[in-house]
This record gives structure tokens, C-alpha cells and sequence, in this order.
């Protein structure tokens, strides 16, 4: 499995922007799907967005479409997501995922082999 370290959550306001960082370990990278999930208080994990290996084909969650933007790369073993025009209900933790590429890409939280830890991110209105 590779290693994740998510970072780059903070406090910011409505309308604001903020970029998340997922470090990943290891050399095959490439190998893996990556996405995020979030999971805001009492409420289940949800899925926000997912990008193939090769950075090809992305997906979002309706939600955040127009808004987010997940990007990945390989040379650096980093995966990102920018989040612009972020509204209260975007407050939630963000987790970073990983799957192996060979697998159908899932918005399921249970289908996602690898997580980071977690990064908090806070919209105030």
C-alpha cells in the first residue's frame, strides 16, 4: 500500500480559496487512483472528487463541480485539490485516498484501499 500525508486545511471565508496537498510514499505512484473524501460532524464520509493515474479522466461529486479541481503529480508523488469559492457547507475534514488504477474507481469510502490522516478544513460565512 503507498503512504499518505494530507495537509494544507485551515480556516478561511466564505468565497475564499484554499489548496490541499496529498503526499504520497513510494515509487509507484502511477499506479494508483487518487481522490479525496470529506467528512464533515455526524455526517458520513462522502466522496469529492477522483483522478486517474495518468491524470487524464477526473470525476466530481455534483457539489463541488465548477468549484474544485483535483490534479495530481507523478513526478513529485503529489495529489492536490483546489478549492475555490468554498461555502460554509464545504467545512468538513478532508481525507486523501488512494486505490490501485486496476480497480473501477469508486465514490465509496470502502472501496479505497489507502488514507491520510486528515486535514480540517473551515468555512465561516
Amino acid at each position: 500500500q503507498v503512504q499518505l500525508v494530507d495537509s494544507g486545511g485551515g480556516l478561511v471565508q466564505a468565497g475564499g480559496s484554499l489548496r490541499l496537498s496529498c503526499a504520497a510514499s513510494g515509487r509507484t505512484f502511477s499506479r494508483y487512483t487518487m481522490g479525496w473524501f470529506r467528512q464533515a460532524p455526524g455526517k458520513e464520509r462522502e466522496f469529492v472528487a477522483a483522478i486517474s493515474w495518468s491524470g487524464t479522466n477526473t470525476y466530481y461529486t455534483d457539489s463541488v463541480k465548477g468549484r474544485f479541481t483535483i490534479s495530481r503529480d507523478n513526478a513529485k508523488n503529489m495529489a492536490y485539490l483546489q478549492m475555490n469559492s468554498l461555502k460554509p457547507e464545504d467545512t468538513a475534514v478532508y481525507y486523501c485516498a488512494a486505490d490501485p488504477r486496476d480497480n473501477p474507481i469508486s465514490n465509496s469510502g470502502r472501496a479505497w484501499s489507502s488514507w491520510g490522516q486528515g486535514t480540517q478544513v473551515t468555512v465561516s460565512s
